[in-house]
Order: C-alpha cells, then structure tokens, then sequence
C-alpha cells in the first residue's frame, strides 16, 4: 500500500496488517474472485485523498475501520457484502468516492447498505433527539436492514475499546454514557451477550473509573479463593455426569464488573456479602432432538447433589427469552454453605447466547420459534426462505419490526412515536389534547399542509392552532391513534352533554309554565314510542329545533292520559327489572371417567378453567405443575400450548356416559324486552337433565344480553338447549363462554 510509511506509525502499521489478513481470513469463503485487488485500488486512491486521515483525538480512521471490521465478522458473523459497505462508508460520505463508483466497482446491494448507513448518520446528526426513550427504536426504523444496526454496533464496540484514545474526558464520558444507554440494550435485544457486557463495563470503567477499578481490585484478590472453590464445587459434579452417559464441557465464570456493581447498588451490599460473583455454566454436546431431555437430566443430577432454591429457578428452555435466548439458570446450595449459580444449556444454546443473530443464521434450520419475538422470527422466515449463503442472505432483508412506527420531530427536537398513517391532527393530539383540539393546520419540513396530512418518518412537524377551533365529527374519520379518537368522541360527548342539558332545562321550563308536572317514566315511554334509541338523540332534536316543545307536551298528555284509564296496560319493562321466582337448584357434581393417554383410568386431573371442558367435547391433557389438566382442543391457550409445551401434551378422551353435571355459561343476546328472559328461563327449565344455576342480565340502547349459567350432562345436552334458545323471540345469538 502507498505511503504507508507516513500514513502509519510503526504500532498502527503493526495492528492493521495484523487485522486485514484475519479479514480477509474470516472472509475467505463469501469474496468474489476480483474483490481484493479492487479494494486494495480503491483504499490506494482514498488513502492519497486524506479521507481516512486522523480525528481530532488522534485516531487512524482506517486503522479504525478495519478494526470495526474485523469485530463484524468475528464477533458478530457479518460477510462480504456488509464489510464492503463498512470500509467504502466513510470514503462516500466525505466524497472521495461517489455511490456510482461503488456500484460499478461492486454492486447495488453494497450501495444500498452505504446509503442506509448515511441515512443513520444523518439521523444520528440530531443530537436533540439522542436522550429519547425510543431512541434506539428510532435507529431500527430508520435503518430498515438489520446489518445497519450491526455495523453500528461493531463501530461503537470498536471506539470503546479505543476510549483511553480520547483526549477529552468528557469526550469519554458521553461516548459510555451512549453506549450503556444505546447501544448495550441494542445488543441484547439482538442477543449478543458478550458484546453486551463489554459495553456495559467499559461503559462504567469510564462513567465511573474509581468504582470499576475498586471492583475489579476485589475480583482479583479473591481469584484464587474464587478458583479454588470452584474447583471444589465442579469436580463431584464432573464424575456424576460423565459417569450418566453425557458429553458436556464446564466450568465457572466470573460475573461481569457492570453487573457485579448493579448488585451493589441495588442490595446496598458490601462486596463481601455478594454470594453470586461466578456463574457454573454446564455446556452440553447433544442432538438437537435429546436437548431439553439432557438438560433436565444434568439438573436432576446437580439438585440431588445439592439442594436448589426454588425461588431462584429460571427455566428459558421451556420458554426462552424474547431474543432467542435458551438456558436452564438454577442456584444451589454448594460447599461450605454457599450458593451458587449454575447455568445449563446445549452448544447450540450456548452458541446464539454468545453470538446472538449470527447463531440464528448459523442454526437456521433448528426450529427456534419458540420464545423469538417478531423480529428475530422475521430473520428466520427470511432465512428460511434462501438455502444459499446464510451469512449474507440479508440483503434483501429488511426490518419489519417497526413497520407499522414512523417516528416525527416537534419543533424543539423531540421524538414522537405515531403509528403508520398517523396524520397531521394525531401528532396534535399526541402533544396535548388542547393542541389537537384548536389545531387548524400545520408545517411539515417548514411546508403548509392540512390537518389530514398523512406523515412520514423524520418529519418535522409545527402545529398551528385557532382559539375558535373545536374537534368535529369527521376528524373521526382520518384520525388513527387512539389517543386522538378518544379524546375527540370526548370532546363530542361533553359537547352534546351541554347541549342535552341546555335542551333538556328548555322541556322542564315549558312544562312548568304549562302548570303540568313532568313524570319522567311517561317522559321515557313516550320517547321510546316516538322511535329514539337514545334519550340524547331527542334532546338533540329539540336543541336543533327539529321537535317542536308544546307538540311534544300535548302528546306527552295524550300518552299519560291513555295509560292511565288502560288498567290492564302492561307497563313495557328492560330485561334488566327481571326477577328470579325460584330458587337456583344446585347438584353435586360426579368426575366422569376420563381415559388418560395409553387407556389409562382412574388418574387424577382437573377440568381446566380457561375453556372449561365437559362431557363430549373434543379434549387434551396438559402435564403442569398442578396435576394434569384437560383442556379443550379448541381452548384459547392450545396452540400456545402445543407450541412451547408440546413435549407435556398427552391424550385424553371421554369414557362411559355424561350422567353427572357440568356447568356452562350461555351469552345471549337479543332484543331488550321484560318477556326474553322469562322464555328463557321457561326453555332451561322444561329441559330434561339442564338446570338452570344462576343469571346476569344487562341491556343498553334497546339490546338485550344475559349470562345464563346451567348444569348440563355432555355436549349432546348442551347443542339441545342452545337450538331451543335460539327460536325464543327476539334472541338474536347464542355462545358459549370459555370461562363461567
């Protein structure tokens, strides 16, 4: 390379040559045949424009770069396409080189990732928004491609490692500050717990140096005592698993200093009184299908050597965490009285722990869904998708985590989070309720648009306001966060409120000055006759002055008059004024026989609250830590069920015949009427082997809906009496509740 005399001191000159052949290494297998001679010109051209030329700390920009590199690939499993982009990114964003000359040189998927790479740069340029919440969901948004964030990442593990470069303290100071805010939470969720934790520490060896050194002072003071006892814990343990058959690797793990100084912070403790400074980790070398049965053989084997605490089990084998993370955490109760921690997983297990995402590629054919939330099953779909190089096949990956977020500024810089489609008017009312109320237009990005206006992430947003401005009805219509349609049907329900009322003070006065006392029971029959479903509908007809007063009150006359000389009139009541005439008959349930997995009887289980299963319905055992359970196949939680737990699943079926009881919960709904509930009740009652328990009646606005609950023998029964409610009049739907 030219100039590399002037260009590097003898210890930089030393280290990049060092780290470009373990690149080119790790790289070896995703180049294609030109790719070095073509960087090599490349680097010669922008290394003679000064592009890569030292900060203002002092610091070798290449150097840096291929450092940030190397941490890409073998740290994190980033390929060719993504390093390419990594070296060319700074050369394009000083102009040195042009996008076109990258495209032309490589390919448009190497650009596209330069050009997200500067879309961030530009984002990350508004130092405004750095202290917001979201934040690092911004970042996610605005990247698009996870190898962005990546990337990132790699380049901000890099300069923490080169922290001790930085002239200035408070330079340090805000480079840890953004690392432990930002960019340690950002590899976790992405599951690189190593690099997590080296963020973490360095963060807190520059935030706070007195106390990382103090702690790290004690770690090596005990390392002997530490080492000694963990010997002592692992050798008993190490016979008893070799001689159960498995093939395993362990040893003990000093707790990071970051975490170690949450416990003091936290437990207010002395140093001395931490128990946990050291983790057992127990790595087992098995076929993915024996994993979590070799797992829980390893934990049976170390709790009958030493007795566990309950409280501090932590099973993510079963239910692995939201980044994919899977191990068995159990503390015990070890040598000379101490407790101890002890981690158990598989090598793949602990393979996606330390590496996160690259893992996830790596193993892209192990079904992983359990536990991954959206975005990591995303990858694995894309994954899933291309048999071809796994490590480079998120080109045409892009994140749809937060696809349905866009993220706007307010004038001062601040981040609002909007849902896509969000308008003008939502941000509005995402500031403050008065703001959306009075909003009357706004400027996007310093253009004139309407309140209709649909946004886009990165606006920048000022609203504009009038005093005589109020929320209408069709706002309702181009709204979309919740926040903006509750609090505009607010503003419309206190508005008609005070014209219900205004109205209502009118109709009072009117009859006063008739002399005629208004009974407000004739006053709700004779709106109900006149056709209203609500009572704010009239009142909102007289203040529109769509219903004339004085015809109002002589009708009110004539309805009063005929209701009282009818002596046989009925009053019309609400299902709601329905009263029970006899007593709720209660029966003492018998078990039925219930055939448990290979013909199995007489073993204890329990119907399971959640879908309430009875006699006849298609059912399922669940092993729990309660017993057995029998559930529905058509319970809500089955397909959860089937998914994380299907290794606890076990056939059930009914036996013998449905004499006993069994209690349901029926949801009718209908028209609102005093006489559907007394039909009702009449139908439960003449049925054969069906006995009514209890009922909640409810109505609003003219709809009727009552929870009838009744004791049936099976399902047979049950579809009987579920028809016959359906003929009564007036029964618009009948269902049956999962739970009583």
């Amino acid at each position: 390379m030219n100039k590399t005399e002037t260009f590097f001191t003898p210890e930089e000159k030393s280290i990049f040559f060092s780290e470009y052949k373990k690149l080119l290494r790790n790289l070896y297998s995703s180049l294609e045949k030109e790719d070095i001679r073509k960087m090599r010109i490349l680097l010669n051209e922008i290394v003679s424009l000064d592009c890569y030329g030292r900060d203002r700390n002092g610091i070798n920009g290449l150097v840096r770069n291929i450092s940030t590199a190397l941490i890409a690939t073998s740290e994190i499993g980033l390929k060719r396409t993504s390093i390419l982009a990594l070296l060319l990114y700074r050369p394009v964003l000083k102009g040195a080189i042009n996008l076109d000359q990258v495209e032309k040189t490589f390919n448009a998927d190497v650009t596209l990732i330069i050009r997200r790479l500067l879309k961030t740069s530009d984002l990350y340029a508004r130092n405004t928004v750095i202290n917001s919440e979201n934040f690092h969901r911004l970042l996610f948004s605005f990247a698009e491609d996870v190898r962005v964030i990546l990337i990132m990442i790699a380049d901000r593990l890099c300069l923490m490692r080169m922290g001790k470069q930085l002239k200035e303290e408070t330079d340090r100071k805000r480079l840890a500050m953004e690392a432990s805010y930002l960019y340690a939470p950002l590899a976790h969720r992405l599951g690189l717990y190593t690099i997590k934790s080296e963020l973490e520490d360095l963060s807190l060896k520059y935030m706070d140096n007195k106390q990382y050194l103090f702690i790290k002072q004690k770690l090596n003071e005990t390392k002997r005592s530490r080492d000694a006892y963990i010997e002592e814990f692992i050798r008993p343990v190490q016979e008893k698993l070799i001689q159960s058959g498995l093939v395993f690797d362990i040893k003990g793990r000093t707790k990071s200093i970051f975490s170690i100084n949450n416990k003091l912070k936290k437990q207010q403790l002395e140093f001395e009184d931490i128990y946990d400074l050291f983790a057992i980790r127990i790595v087992i070398e098995t076929p993915i299908d024996k994993e979590r049965s070799d797992c829980w053989q390893a934990y049976s084997i170390i709790t009958d050597m030493y007795q566990p605490n309950p409280k501090r089990m932590k099973d993510w084998i079963s239910i692995p965490k939201s980044n994919g993370y899977e191990s068995l955490h159990i503390t015990v109760l070890g040598p000379q009285n101490k407790w101890v921690e002890v981690q158990i997983r598989t090598v793949r297990m602990d393979e996606i722990a330390e590496k996160g995402l690259a893992a996830h590629w790596k193993y892209k054919g192990v079904k992983e869904e359990n536990g991954l939330d959206e975005f990591l099953t995303n990858v694995r779909a894309a994954l899933e998708a291309n048999s071809n190089n796994p490590m480079d096949l998120m080109k045409e990956f892009k994140m749809d985590l937060y696809k349905d977020e866009i993220y706007v500024f307010t004038p001062t810089g601040e981040l609002i989070k909007l849902p896509k489609g969000a308008t003008v008017l939502d941000f509005a009312f995402s500031i403050h309720s008065k703001i959306g109320s009075r909003c009357i237009s706004a400027k996007v990005n310093d253009r004139n648009v309407s309140i209709k206006h649909i946004l886009n992430n990165g606006d920048s947003v000022t609203i504009i306001t009038s005093p005589t401005q109020s929320p209408k009805r069709d706002w309702l219509n181009f709204v979309s966060t919740t926040k903006a349609r509750a609090r505009i049907k607010q503003a419309l329900r206190e508005e008609a409120a005070k014209t219900v009322d205004f109205a209502k003070e009118m109709l009072q006065r009117r009859f006063k000055n008739r002399k005629i006392d208004l009974e407000e029971p004739v006053l709700m029959r004779y709106i109900k006759k006149k056709g209203y479903k609500t009572v704010t509908d009239f009142y909102l007809d007289i203040s529109e002055e769509r219903l004339d007063l004085n015809q109002i009150i002589d009708q009110y006359i004539e309805l009063d008059k005929k209701e009282k000389e009818a002596f046989e009139h009925t009053e019309v009541r609400s299902a709601e004024d329905y009263i029970t005439t006899t007593e709720v008959e209660e029966r003492s349930s018998q078990q039925d026989v219930l055939v448990i997995d290979k013909n199995l009887r007489g073993i204890e289980y329990k119907l399971a609250k959640c879908c309430n299963p009875i006699y006849g319905d298609d059912v399922f055992g669940f092993v729990s830590t309660q017993g057995i359970k029998v559930h529905r196949t058509d319970c809500p939680n089955a397909q959860e069920l089937f998914t994380r737990f299907g290794y606890r699943i076990i056939r059930a079926r009914w036996s013998g015949k449905g004499d006993s009881g069994y209690v349901v919960t029926l949801r009718v709904t209908g028209r609102d009427d005093i006489t559907i509930v007394t039909n009702i009740t009449s139908v439960i009652s003449k049925e054969n082997g069906v006995t009514l328990r209890s009922l909640n009646i409810d109505s609003v606005d003219g709809i009727f809906q009552g929870n009838f609950s009744v004791m049936v023998r099976d399902t047979t029964s049950l579809t009987i009496l579920t028809k016959k409610i359906k003929t009564v009049k007036g029964v618009k739907a009948v269902e049956r509740l999962n739970k009583l």
